[in-house]
């Protein structure tokens, strides 16, 4: 069973139809218990990362969050789902993320941007990636495959090694993060046709463990 996180800025049932068109169930919920009791964990996200930090501390999912990741059972975060598990976002003022990874959240910004000759932000439609690591949910996935992003800002990691693809938007920026059981894309693997199921039944297929009990 495949839960996704509900927290009132996502593409919930986009998300949810993409894990059912590969063979797996997938439920919708903001239950802690549920959230707790999970076998694997999705966080998707639209919009902007104030926003998204704030609905999630509002339905005090932060801890569940939290305490899932450090359970070793496999997180995927989609999109801002990436962007909130960093320490620092930058999108309309300055905001506390989940602090899983360190590093922060920054805007596309400088001379290739803007401008009658330079690139649009936000950076969307299809772009190719850059293999970086062997994480186990890329095993289909080549240098240049192409997959879909929407998205003005990016994610900077403190720590290159848990970048697991890159992409190039007028500079280098981070497409993909893995670190032991957390994934999570910039681009929308929901959206991106059959290379971004491939990727979803990849991370529906990794192995788990079973929920802690309470003591």
């Amino acid at each position: 069973m495949i839960t996704i996180i509900d927290y009132q800025m996502g593409n919930l049932r986009s998300v949810q139809k993409a894990f059912e068109n590969v063979g797996f169930e997938a439920r919708i919920t903001a239950d802690k218990q549920e959230i707790a009791a999970a076998e694997k964990l999705v966080l998707p996200g639209v919009g902007g990362f104030g926003d998204a930090i704030e609905e999630l501390r509002k339905r005090d999912l932060e801890s569940p969050i939290r305490d899932f990741v450090s359970s070793g059972r496999p997180m995927l975060g989609i999109c801002l789902g990436l962007q909130l598990l960093f320490e620092t976002g930058y999108e309309g003022g300055t905001h506390r993320g989940l602090g899983l990874l360190a590093g922060e959240v920054v805007r596309f910004q400088g001379p290739a941007y803007g401008g009658p000759e330079g690139l649009k932000v936000p950076h969307m439609g299809w772009n190719r990636v850059t293999k970086r690591s062997a994480a186990p949910i890329l095993a289909d996935t080549t240098d240049g495959t192409h997959f879909y992003f929407v998205h003005s800002y990016h994610v900077c990691p403190a720590d290159r090694s848990v970048v697991a693809l890159s992409c190039d938007y007028g500079g280098e920026f981070c497409a993909m993060i893995w670190h032991e059981n957390l994934y999570a894309t910039q681009f929308h693997p929901e959206k991106s046709q059959a290379d971004g199921l491939k990727l979803l039944q990849r991370f529906a297929e990794l192995p788990s463990r079973p929920a802690p009990t309470a003591s």
